[in-house]
């Protein structure tokens, strides 16, 4: 009969409440391990079934250190400001602090349910005034050290939502989220300087257990890359166009330039008679998110615009375009397009019908029609005295002479932007800076009032924090925010003078750059992080998340925490020093899950059908944690039907006698398990489980030795199960605080092994022997081998090698 896990899992769950079984404690002399899942956004859908596969995998890795007299911290809090809140608030009419609050309870029942070992005397909420206060108390230190800045530049403004996006919540001119319409304007802007950190974000990834896909995202993302500043005099205009570039070794090649639409001198340099068409191309650009403008595989589209610039090292005078491709943030607005060695460019100058110039040769001869942009290192050709160099030679070369004419310099660049910290939205942490007023009357009251926005001024640590003033109407669309609406807290008089808030407000990354270092000492109020509390548990041992996360939620992660070292707070360069990706868990045929499609599964309901820990060992077993993988009822309910027979096994009248076979497959079963949880192999753990399941079931009396092992071994992946088992085999609560079990090494060889027959050197059969078969005993059974004998007739065996454990092969002729 199946247990009744409805009335276990309640029971149990009680107990650890009750009992705070998993409060985080420092023991002297004790190893420590801090597991940390990234933490939810309580969105109102709640937990889909795909949300509990990296927890429980934390939660397997945190309980299983814990038995092995380990001290876990393993916390859970909210990610809780941001879009989402704001706009079901807008949409509904209920405030975001109310719908956050909401959702925050949906999401800690439905976490206590599955059971995971989270101390949740820690648990932490960024919409907190006590986390707010040390956020803030971030942004001042950034402030201080230059790192928190000002500026006008030029940002994807939705004005459906009100607020600026990141490029890559702009999709064909359009919002991710709602499809509005997005164009390109320039807007006052808090910026964070991260291009200050990224050599430093770039160079200590190389200490890091990460995968390599992610490390190579985020080099990708950071984008170093070395050459050298070239002018190019602009003809008939005052001035140069400034070009960065990897290759001045192509320089002579260089046969045109393109501008960025939004570069500042595109308008003031285009020819009167194509004013007119330039205008309507830098409109079309500002539709599209710098992504959309970059990709490779896009047609590449531009228009002339009636300017020359002169070739620095050729004299020759060469046109200016303007396309798309090039972005006005990025480097210094211009290239020096050589379409012989550039893929980009020679797409555009095919398309365009603009002269290609080899100047590198792969084989160091002419090429008079080049089928493709040759971008590798060869030989210059065409380049007058640098004739002959080798392309690392002549990129040294060719600086050396730039910079002895005046005419370029060297230079270090990077793809990484500086971060757009502000949002013209209301459901975030306000930026505790406020400006000079100049009014001659009361600006709350509607009095006329200039605003100095140049002359930024830090709130003091001790007026922390600066909390939300409470609105009513909070719907975006000002440029300055909606906290712009709200006159009595926004302008304030400070020693007779009137002041201004800052009416921006931080994104949904701040509060999420250093919650894991909120855990660690949540409830102290003098300090971010007391250095015991540091010492104690940082840094974080394993960090598991979604694939998502690759890039902008670490890098900004990292970067935080770098200036947090500089400033003195933190004692390790990085964070997090190992890191898992848990593959998506997509619906039953295999398409992502989605409101749209109807096929998200909701926990609750798993739950309530077959019991937390079937949902939570069915996750583990579907397979490699990093893959993804399609949903299957079946599956989950071929796993209830597994602990249901553990179930039976267990509460079988035990024998305190164990036989041989029975002993050696325990040892190889907590063996298994062991290993396997250690390199987060939980599928194949909970196979092994099930072979010796399946074993225990066919005795009348299991030995005791064995059900207790196995309770012990399933108890991080089935919890509630195994601490009823546990109790009922007469043990005391609970089975969390009990060691885990040990083996045998010498119970975990095989005694028996397969080894492989040759005939001349291939595969043509196998016999399995006793590990340490004498030579005489393998090559009897080689010669007799039923795969090996078809080609040994009519043959004569010439000779016999043998590779104890390993292959008999028989020569023959």
């Amino acid at each position: 009969m199946p247990y009744d896990h409805h009335a276990i899992e309640a029971r149990w769950q009680r107990y650890w409440d009750e009992h705070a079984t998993f409060r985080a404690v420092r023991h002297a002399g004790r190893p420590k391990k801090y597991v940390l899942d990234m933490f939810p956004y309580p969105s109102g859908a709640g937990l889909h079934v795909g949300h509990p596969e990296g927890y429980t995998a934390t939660d397997i890795v945190s309980r299983h250190l814990r038995m092995r007299g380990v001290d876990v911290l393993h916390p859970m809090g909210w990610d809780a400001f941001g879009l989402p809140a704001e706009q079901h608030a807008i949409e509904t009419g209920t405030h975001p602090a109310v719908t956050t609050r909401e959702n925050i309870g949906v999401f800690r029942r439905q976490l206590k349910r599955l059971g995971f070992a989270y101390d949740w005397s820690r648990e932490i909420d960024t919409t907190d005034p006590a986390y707010v206060r040390w956020t803030q108390w971030i942004f001042l230190r950034l402030f201080e050290r230059g790192l928190a800045f000002q500026a006008e530049i030029p940002v994807n403004w939705c004005p459906a939502l009100g607020t600026v996006l990141a490029n890559e919540e702009v999709v064909d001119g359009k919002s991710e989220r709602g499809g509005h319409p997005v164009v390109r304007e320039p807007l006052r802007q808090w910026q964070l300087r991260i291009t200050a950190y990224a050599d430093r974000l770039a160079s200590d990834l190389g200490s890091l257990d990460w995968p390599e896909a992610t490390k190579a995202k985020q080099i990708e993302w950071i984008g170093r890359s070395e050459g050298a500043e070239v002018d190019f005099p602009l003809v008939g205009h005052p001035g140069a166009l400034t070009v960065f570039t990897t290759r001045p070794d192509t320089l002579f090649g260089a046969t045109y330039m393109v501008i960025a639409p939004d570069h500042p001198r595109t308008l003031e340099i285009t020819a009167p008679e194509l004013r007119s068409t330039v205008k309507e191309y830098v409109a079309a650009a500002a539709r599209k998110s710098d992504m959309e403008r970059t990709a490779v595989a896009k047609d590449k589209t531009g228009v002339f615009i009636g300017a020359f610039c002169t070739n620095p090292l050729t004299t020759k005078p060469i046109p200016v375009y303007t396309a798309d491709y090039v972005l006005g943030a990025y480097g210094t607005g211009a290239i020096m397009a050589v379409p012989a060695h550039d893929e980009r460019d020679f797409a555009f100058a095919t398309q365009m019908n603009l002269p290609i110039v080899e100047v590198v040769s792969p084989d160091g001869r002419l090429h008079d029609r080049l089928e493709a942009a040759f971008t590798g290192d060869g030989t210059a050709v065409r380049s007058g005295e640098f004739d002959g160099l080798a392309t690392p030679e002549m990129k040294r070369r060719i600086i050396d002479h730039l910079e002895a004419k005046g005419i370029g310099r060297r230079k270090v660049n990077y793809k990484l932007r500086d971060w757009v910290f502000s949002r013209q939205r209301y459901w975030g942490e306000p930026i505790p800076v406020y400006f000079p007023v100049d009014t001659a009357g009361d600006p709350r009251r509607g009095a006329p009032a200039t605003i100095d926005y140049t002359r930024p001024i830090p709130l003091a640590d001790a007026e922390l924090p600066l909390l939300l003033p409470a609105l009513e109407d909070y719907k975006p669309g000002d440029p300055q925010g909606p906290l712009a609406k709200a006159l009595d807290w926004r302008f304030f008089q400070k020693d007779g003078r009137w002041f201004a808030r800052e009416t921006n407000t931080m994104p949904q990354w701040a509060g999420s750059c250093w919650y894991y270092l909120r855990f660690v000492d949540p409830h102290d109020e003098r300090e971010i992080v007391s250095a015991k509390a540091y010492d104690d548990w940082m840094p974080i041992d394993l960090y598991v998340g979604g694939a998502e996360h690759t890039v902008l939620h670490l890098l900004y992660a990292r970067f935080w925490h770098k200036v947090l070292y500089d400033v003195g707070v933190v004692k390790d360069p990085e964070p997090f020093l190992k890191l898992v990706h848990q593959g998506m868990i997509l619906g039953e045929t295999g398409e992502k899950m989605s409101k749209s499609r109807g096929n998200v599964i909701n926990p609750d309901d798993v739950v309530h059908q077959a019991g937390a820990d079937a949902l939570r060992v069915y996750e583990m077993f579907m397979g490699p944690l990093e893959q993804v993988k399609p949903w299957q009822t079946a599956g989950l309910q071929g796993v209830r039907r597994f602990l249901d027979r553990v179930h039976v096994v267990a509460t079988r009248t035990a024998s305190n006698a164990i036989d041989d076979e029975t002993k050696r497959l325990v040892h190889r079963t907590v063996k298994k398990v062991t290993d396997d949880i250690a390199a987060m192999r939980f599928n194949t753990a909970v196979s092994a489980m099930m072979i010796l399941t399946n074993h225990l079931q066919a005795l009348d009396h299991p030995p005791r030795e064995a059900l207790e092992k196995l309770v012990l071994c399933l108890s991080p992946y089935a919890p509630h199960l195994a601490e009823e088992l546990w109790e009922r085999l007469g043990h005391t609560p609970s089975i969390a605080d009990h060691p885990w079990p040990t083996y045998d090494p010498a119970l975990c060889v095989d005694d028996q092994i397969e080894i492989a027959v040759q005939v001349n050197g291939r595969v043509r059969g196998r016999i399995t022997v006793a590990r340490d078969t004498p030579e005489a005993v393998a090559r009897d059974l080689a010669l007799g081998d039923e795969g090996a004998k078809p080609f040994l007739e009519g043959k004569t065996v010439k000779k016999i090698v043998y590779v104890p454990g390993r292959i008999v092969n028989l020569i023959v002729g």
